[in-house]
């Protein structure tokens, strides 16, 4: 085979490698519980399919501008100004394939061959292999247990050097839910600004601050909205995976840049689908914060439930749906690496968890807890006394 070196430096989602596989033994009959995906167990909301199916009765079914359609454009730059503070204007706004697009697209357009990321660790898995994709370099900035997880410009500064260009930004975070508060982002902010670094500030979970409002980075001042990519999605908020609805907003030239991007790739986001999240965003934030409720509730079963297994801690996680269990003390004789006891926990109790050092951080394990409560409290069961035996 002839592939290209960009191809070859990439390794494939783990998230996905692992729901496949919980997938597949499913097919075979067994009773496999996964915590992989981070995917809301919520439906779609049936005021966003019937403006889509609606959509597609009127026939809005054709080629639409490749940024998306004005009206949704308009909408979002409406949103991000009453929700978070910021001001776009729809030229400064793109719609796009889901987040995971609006991502790449970004680094495409930013990243040179050589230029490094900070990306901060624990992370989400696809940042370090986007900015490969896109010839960039990530930097991988670690944080502990011990803060929560929390970036810091203290420890962002020491890993800066002259061939920075950019920082990934995730708050609430996935995989660990951590949250940084508004008095270190302003830090962080005034840190970029000083080294002319780009922020690439992902808030898909925004929706799922559990103990303190989310804050957006771009909204401190029109200094750093001016170098910040400020990304969302409907995917989470309104449970809308499936429809691969995202966006980007920034300065209207990365915007052009990131739309000519998209005209020569995907041409538009779907048409249909556009107007399912028009709707939603006429629904002021009442089904995500129905879902937020009940997220809340599995959070602290889940917590408490980790930290009444000996040798494990838990930082409670202040936003997102994932908890990420510190698992060393079971990391021992025969279970060698957390990718291990994942293997371990899918064959002896047949639940599905993904490996921390797939995130970044080895010796630790992240669960979605976006499932039912019967689920929950049956996977943390299993995972009890399956651990029990490795004691």
């Amino acid at each position: 085979m002839n592939f290209s070196e960009r191809v070859l430096r990439v390794q494939p989602s783990q998230t996905l490698v692992i729901t496949a596989k919980a997938a597949e033994l499913r097919k075979r009959g067994i009773d496999i519980i996964s915590f992989g995906a981070g995917e809301p167990d919520f439906d779609t909301p049936d005021f966003v399919k019937e403006a889509a199916i609606k959509a597609l009765k009127e026939g809005k079914t054709r080629y639409t501008p490749a940024a998306g359609i004005p009206e949704l454009r308009e909408g979002i730059a409406k949103r991000l100004k009453d929700k978070n503070g910021i001001t776009y204007s729809p030229s400064e706004v793109i719609v796009t394939p889901g987040a995971k697009m609006a991502l790449y697209e970004v680094f495409s357009v930013i990243l040179n061959p050589g230029d490094e990321v900070l990306v901060p660790a624990p992370y989400w898995v696809s940042y370090t292999e986007q900015i490969k994709l896109c010839d960039g370099v990530p930097v991988i900035v670690p944080l502990s247990e011990e803060n929560g997880f929390v970036l810091t410009a203290e420890i962002l500064e020491k890993y800066i050097t002259p061939k920075t260009k950019g920082l990934v930004l995730n708050t609430p975070s996935n995989p660990t839910g951590a949250v940084i508060p508004k008095s270190e982002l302003i830090k962080i902010a005034e840190l970029c600004l000083e080294k002319n670094i780009l922020i690439i500030s992902d808030e898909c979970y925004e929706e799922f601050c559990y103990d303190e409002d989310h804050v957006s980075i771009a909204s401190i001042s029109k200094e750093v909205r001016d170098i910040t990519f400020t990304i969302n999605a409907f995917s989470k908020s309104y449970s809308m995976t499936g429809w691969r609805l995202g966006w980007v907003a920034a300065p209207e030239e990365y915007i052009k840049k990131i739309t000519i991007i998209q005209s020569q790739t995907i041409s538009n986001p779907t048409s249909f689908a556009m107007y399912g999240a028009l709707a939603a965003l006429e629904d002021g934030g009442k089904f995500p914060a129905m879902m937020k409720e009940e997220f809340k509730k599995r959070r602290d079963f889940v917590v408490d439930q980790f930290l009444s297994i000996e040798g494990i801690t838990c930082p409670k996680p202040q936003g997102a749906f994932y908890v990420f269990p510190n698992v060393t003390a079971y990391i021992n004789g025969d279970i060698k690496n957390d990718i291990e006891l994942t293997t371990y926990l899918l064959e002896d109790a047949k639940v599905a968890v993904v490996p921390g050092s797939a995130f970044g951080k080895e010796g630790y394990i992240r669960l979605s807890y976006a499932t039912s409560m019967d689920n929950i409290m049956e996977g943390m069961k299993r995972i009890k006394d399956s651990l029990l035996k490795l004691k």
